[in-house]
């Protein structure tokens, strides 16, 4: 077994996972060179929610994020989450969008594209796959980890070989919600490298408490890469503490090489960013419980905190417990999708409604009814025709992949967003947040012109106030 290798979430997941990805571009590039020094496999440091938090709540452009940590870092391959024909949003795109996204993500930075889709329909994924390998990138293909009639062991190494077959670099299994158990992931591990040549690599929380135990077996089973967290980001929702695996396999023959001094002076300086997202109320120490609702429920620690707002917003938080019982029932109806975004916020909204409305399925909401009409692909399981019935009722059904069905939409983009793009980057941040994208591009606009304040006047010229 040759030396374990790390990659870090600190820059994504692991502020994505405790802190509604709040985290600053500012606070990240004073830590660049010490990251970088480290000799971490690769950084996560973009995709995910990162996109959407830039423009919606940090007034950053994501892309010059990614300039930024490109440039700082210029040792340690950067890496990306990507959801497939989704890519950052929450609806299918045509494939010239994501061809595009492949493209500038490349060429602004990333070096490894971590591609999944929510219900492990492959032919979601085909696109980015192609696309990343066309542009020279790494395509890590991820099959999301569930459990249920369906989602055997079998059923992932089927889908690892099928991964592999359509170009993957490397494999990653995808444990969103937790719950991959030690000795379960050391069965698939170990049957997943019997079946392919290319690097395994295990991505996992530690909601439940049990990351460690799962990360260790992986390894011991034979997994190349684990995804880790700098502790002081780490652990609860995020993935399992770097330092502690580190630490525990130095000397062994999964040794990763890593310094601990190295990291510790990492970790000093990410305990001040920690505090900083208490302090503002955006870390609440919640998150670092442990939560067995993970496992009995499967609900991701993101979908949790959803389904309490929703409910806090109804003046229902003493439902919680219905809710919770309700959503597995819900999965099961609507064909076992594994809950990872987008299906674990559609599955999660409508066991809210299905128990604040009394009755099963009385209100119904456009993307429950998309899933169940094929919108967002193959389900693993078919429903049943009355579940088909109550929720679409005589509505036509889409077979083929949801894609095929889209006309290329790129140079629609271009000539809407014409006025106010200033870089190629400009229409794939409109192309997925168009609400987002527009204010954002006119504050740039006035802060080019050297005005805080501006209105735009009659021909959409920005005037100082």
């Amino acid at each position: 077994m040759s030396k374990v290798k790390i990659m870090e979430t600190i820059l994504r997941d692991a502020h994505q996972s405790q802190a509604a990805t709040r985290m600053r571009t500012d606070e990240m590039l004073p830590a660049a060179k010490l990251l970088d020094d480290v000799g971490f496999y690769a950084l996560e440091a973009w995709g995910g929610a990162t996109f959407d938090s830039c423009l919606r709540y940090l007034d950053e452009d994501p892309w010059e994020r990614l300039r930024a940590l490109k440039k700082a870092i210029p040792n340690t391959k950067l890496q990306m989450l990507f959801r497939g024909q989704n890519i950052l949003g929450y609806k299918h795109y045509a494939d010239d969008v994501v061809d595009e996204f492949c493209r500038l993500s490349l060429k602004n930075g990333i070096d490894i594209i971590r591609i999944f889709d929510a219900l492990n329909d492959i032919r979601n994924m085909k696109q980015a796959i192609d696309s990343t390998k066309k542009y020279g990138g790494t395509v890590e293909a991820a099959l999301c980890y569930t459990t249920s009639k369906v989602h055997t062991i079998d059923y992932f190494v089927d889908l690892a070989v099928k991964l592999e077959q359509m170009g993957a670099d490397i494999i990653c299994i995808k444990d969103m919600a937790n719950l991959l158990l030690p000795y379960t992931v050391y069965e698939l591990v170990s049957r997943i490298k019997e079946k392919i040549k290319i690097p395994l690599h295990l991505h996992t929380h530690n909601t439940a408490g049990t990351g460690d135990m799962v990360n260790l077996k992986a390894i011991e089973a034979g997994c190349d890469i684990v995804d880790t967290a700098l502790s002081p980001l780490g652990n609860g929702t995020s993935q399992p503490a770097t330092e502690s695996l580190v630490a525990s396999l130095q000397g062994t023959q999964y040794d990763t090489g890593l310094d601990l001094d190295k990291l510790n002076k990492c970790t000093v300086y990410f305990r001040k960013v920690a505090e900083r997202l208490t302090a503002d109320g955006i870390l609440n120490p919640k998150v670092l419980k442990v939560d067995v609702n993970a496992l009995i429920y499967q609900v991701p620690g993101g979908m949790l905190s959803n389904l309490i707002s929703q409910l806090k917003q109804q003046n229902a938080s003493d439902r919680l417990t219905e809710v919770l019982e309700e959503v597995p029932r819900v999965r099961a109806d609507m064909g076992y999708p594994p809950l990872v975004t987008p299906s674990s916020q559609i599955v999660g909204t409508q066991a809210v409604l299905n128990v604040l409305s009394g009755e099963r399925y009385k209100t119904v909401t456009k993307e429950t009814k998309g899933v169940v009409a094929g919108e967002y692909g193959k389900l693993p399981v078919e429903p049943s025709k009355e579940i088909i019935k109550k929720i679409i009722g005589d509505a036509p059904r889409i077979t083929c992949r949801p894609a095929d069905n889209i006309k290329p939409e790129l140079d629609t983009y271009k000539k809407e967003i014409e006025e106010y793009a200033i870089q190629e980057e400009d229409v794939l941040t409109y192309a997925l947040f168009p609400q987002l994208a527009i204010p954002f591009f006119k504050k740039r606009e006035a802060k080019l012109h050297g005005i805080d304040k501006a209105i735009y006047d009659k021909d959409n010229k920005v005037q100082p106030i």
